[in-house]
């Protein structure tokens, strides 16, 4: 009798291409996603080969990495350049040129139309495409071209122009953050699509329904996750007195930072060697920035970029306290990172947070989002507790060993795949259908 060809099937390696439109660390959790995600996909067998746009994701050795060059217009230490005619290799780029000019944001799009270009020629080499967050018209286009396609929403971005919206200080900044949002339209349209779709919280399924209208019977929570045998307790590392450390991977509203800063300087008048240290790259002249100015912090807040992740274990055990002070959050693995570490943490309740650091006085100590009275009263109480660490600190740790690693992501993951796989057999595309996209 021959094999169980379900079986075999169900144990056969997948080949995936995974997209990101940016991939690097440094702008934010989906470059932690792809390059974690990736690692422990191949370390289950599976071949996975990477399509991103610049900044490119930092991948472990043995990770394959197709880049596709842009522009690039949001670069480091030259945002919004205006590139050189030389630069303009094809369409695409004088589309993402064009969009730039109308202050709205391309990448999406134009990162999609050249992934599409690319992949079209190698429908043969993949089982599916699984696109982060991109949700561009190309994406689409891969799945009426044959691909079986799922898509990561870690949460909507409709939840980000809303908050960036509300606190636009005028209203030509609130046209302009419309104007640049504008690039979620598409991601709904895409969004509702897909064949499947794969979140990171109850709290992000219910707001993918709600805002972008997908289907929940194609909606999965995979959740992400942390390696606890990299962030761990130093037991050789002593906390720096009066250290708060927090994540802010981008300059906007809805990562709180502008409370906690606020908290800050109120907590420094009766405390002067209180001090902040932050994990991101900040802008010239960006609304932190300013803020810090106005509120005579500049020598009490230090921000921190590039450092491997060695490196950022050694701050979150130097620091007596975590705080993410965030709006809103889709899941945040800034918060899981420090708990893991066995840092007491302070976390706001906005969006997913509760659900992801537990009970509050028990893993975590939680305040309402956008108080930074609340946020300064929470602190200034903590700091007073040495105990913490070895109570909510350790609590917390235990909490992400039992519920987040990058392992079980993986697999649970892989879970998904094979399901889209059984929902949506290998597509025989019209030979037309595949010219007219093509021809776009």
């Amino acid at each position: 009798m021959g094999p169980d060809i379900g079986l075999v099937e169900a144990e056969r390696p997948l080949r995936v291409a995974l997209l990101t439109y940016r991939g690097h660390p440094w702008v934010g959790g989906q470059g932690v996603y792809v390059r974690h995600l990736v690692r422990e996909l191949s370390m289950l067998g599976h071949s996975v080969e990477v399509f991103s746009g610049p900044p490119y994701p930092h991948l472990d050795e043995g990770i394959k990495l197709t880049e596709l060059p842009s522009l690039d217009l949001y670069r480091m230490p030259d945002p919004f350049r205006v590139p050189k005619l030389a630069e303009f290799r094809s369409p695409i780029d004088v589309l993402e040129w064009v969009i730039t000019c109308t202050a709205s944001f391309a990448e999406p799009l134009t990162f999609s139309l050249r992934a599409f270009q690319v992949l079209l020629s190698r429908l043969d080499d993949f089982d599916l495409v699984h696109d982060n967050q991109c949700l561009g018209y190309g994406i689409d286009w891969l799945r009426r071209a044959g691909m079986p396609t799922l898509g990561t929403i870690h949460h909507p971005i409709t939840v980000d122009r809303r908050l960036e919206i509300a606190h636009a200080p005028t209203r030509g900044k609130r046209l302009a953050m419309r104007r640049f949002y504008a690039f979620t339209r598409m991601q709904n349209r895409v969004a509702r699509r897909l064949d499947r779709i794969v979140t990171v919280s109850t709290n992000s399924f219910d707001d993918i329904v709600s805002d972008l209208g997908v289907d929940p019977a194609r909606l999965n929570i995979v959740t992400v996750g942390v390696d606890p045998d990299q962030f761990r307790p130093l037991p050789d590392v002593t906390p720096v007195p009066g250290r708060l450390m927090t994540t802010a991977s981008a300059d906007v509203a809805m990562k709180g930072l502008a409370y906690l800063l606020e908290a800050l300087a109120k907590l420094r008048v009766e405390n002067p060697a209180l001090h902040l240290v932050v994990i991101g790259r900040p802008k010239d002249d960006s609304a932190a920035s300013r803020l810090i100015d106005q509120l005579d912090l500049a020598g009490s807040v230090e921000f921190v970029s590039g450092v491997p992740d060695e490196r950022i274990v050694e701050l979150y055990n130097e620091a007596q306290l975590a705080v993410v002070p965030s709006l809103y959050e889709g899941f945040s693995l800034p918060a899981v990172e420090a708990m893991s570490c066995g840092v007491p943490l302070v976390a706001t309740t906005g969006g997913a947070l509760p659900e992801v650091t537990g009970p509050d006085g028990e893993t975590c100590l939680q305040v309402p989002p956008g108080d930074s009275e609340a946020l300064t009263a929470r602190i200034g109480w903590a700091l007073s507790q040495p105990e913490l660490r070895s109570t909510v600190g350790a609590a917390g740790r235990a909490r992400v060993k039992a519920n987040y690693s990058w392992a079980a992501t993986a697999r649970k993951t892989v879970e998904q795949y094979r399901a889209l796989l059984a929902d949506v057999p290998a597509r025989q595309p019209r030979t037309s259908a595949i010219r007219a996209l093509a021809s776009r």
